[in-house]
């Protein structure tokens, strides 16, 4: 059964959630309302895509220390701050479209998209539930939040662009309020014997690490490559707004089916999951054409990318110490990251030589592929020295 119908909601789960929802409803209306402030500002379409290179750099940079800054900051601290530094994002474009707030501006938002979700996960996986079930809430509640924030942009953009903007801090401002609710975890203490070698080499965190490998590829892909693949195909925009839809809305419901899942079935859901990501993204523009079949694979990608996003993180933090849980989701985040980053620009260095369907389905078979590299790494069960820490 899925894991929202068997939560039975804590003070802490109600911030935490309630937290998540709020962040990503502002983070769905930046996501709308900075690129048109920039067209409508003046800035070239490629102008465009490099001011938002800015934000995917900075949250790979900030990931990359975070396992870090949580020795000494605690993941209560981490979820507020960011939520003020994704309202200070949106209140400096809303003043000004320079370049310098701009560039300000989308450094922050990358900043506090790296610190909320690796402090909100390393929060929920943290109780005393399972990981995959926690993990399952909070990727439901933020999906519903990323839903929710373009269509609330879309209105308040036909009164005023800024004014979007503006709104979108005060929303981010208030997700302060669910944070400071959460129970005051204290900042992690490494175990004085760790096994040697970056954490993210050990089995189980590795293949949480492929996960978001997978996962990031994924999303990096349906931002960018899918929308032309279909806009060739002559498909109208809505149309192609419909289906992009669609792929989210199955990532969402991927994301907490897969809340209940344990034992063989976290390798078996891992697996799946990977090979309906990248298989299915393989050859979406090869039914490009058909809006059915378009929808049909990416209803599938998105399904299996949903399952990923939920059991990569669950596997990485069951196959740690538990004060060693935040370094895990760190380095998760930091891959999943990359990957968002580097596919898009993987495949448009493909383009320059070979068709776009060619490029598309040598994307989709390496994300396929990473299931069997890793095959030998996932473990069918949390092991045994791995418990999660208690509330203190």
């Amino acid at each position: 059964m899925p894991a929202f119908l068997l939560w039975r909601p804590s003070r802490d789960g109600i911030a935490s959630s309630g937290g998540a929802a709020i962040f990503s409803c502002a983070l769905g209306i930046a996501s709308v309302a900075l690129p048109l402030v920039a067209l409508r500002s003046g800035y070239s379409a490629t102008e465009v895509g490099i001011l938002t290179a800015i934000s995917a750099v900075a949250q790979l940079a900030t990931r990359f220390v975070l396992g870090v800054v949580m020795r000494f900051v605690g993941d209560w601290l981490l979820i507020a701050g960011a939520s003020l530094l994704l309202a200070v994002s949106n209140a400096l474009v809303a003043i000004s479209a320079a370049i310098l707030p701009f560039i300000i501006g989308q450094a922050l938002q990358g900043v506090a998209r790296a610190c909320f979700w690796t402090g909100s996960q390393t929060h929920v996986v943290r109780g005393s539930g399972r990981s995959v079930g926690a993990l399952a809430i909070i990727n439901l509640v933020s999906g519903f939040g990323l839903l929710l924030g373009p269509v609330a942009a879309g209105v308040v953009i036909e009164r005023s662009i800024r004014a979007s903007l503006v709104v979108g801090a005060v929303i981010a401002a208030a997700a302060v309020v669910p944070a400071l609710m959460l129970d005051r975890l204290p900042a992690f203490s490494p175990p004085p014997e760790r096994p040697p070698g970056r954490i993210w080499r050990r089995p189980g965190v590795n293949a949480g690490c492929w996960a978001g490998v997978s996962a990031g590829a994924w999303r990096g892909l349906l931002s960018s490559y899918v929308p032309v693949a279909l806009e060739s195909a002559r498909q109208s925009a809505p149309t192609i707004g419909a289906l992009i839809s669609v792929a989210n809305g199955a990532q969402l419901v991927g994301s907490f089916l897969v809340g209940r899942v344990s034992g063989p079935w976290i390798r078996r859901v891992y697996v799946l999951g990977t090979v309906a990501a990248g298989g299915a993204t393989a050859l979406v523009t090869l039914g490009a054409g058909s809006w059915w079949m378009a929808g049909a694979l990416l209803a599938i990608s998105g399904l299996g990318a949903g399952a990923l996003q939920t059991v990569g993180p669950a596997i990485a933090t069951d196959a740690v110490h538990p004060e060693e849980r935040g370094e895990a989701i760190a380095a998760a985040g930091a891959f999943r990251a990359a990957a968002l980053f580097g596919a898009p620009l993987a495949v448009a260095g493909a383009v320059a030589v070979i068709p776009l369907a060619a490029a598309m389905g040598i994307a989709g078979a390496l994300i396929a592929a990473t299931a069997y590299m890793v095959r030998g790494q996932i473990p069918s069960a949390a092991p045994s020295g791995a418990g999660r820490s208690g509330r203190q």
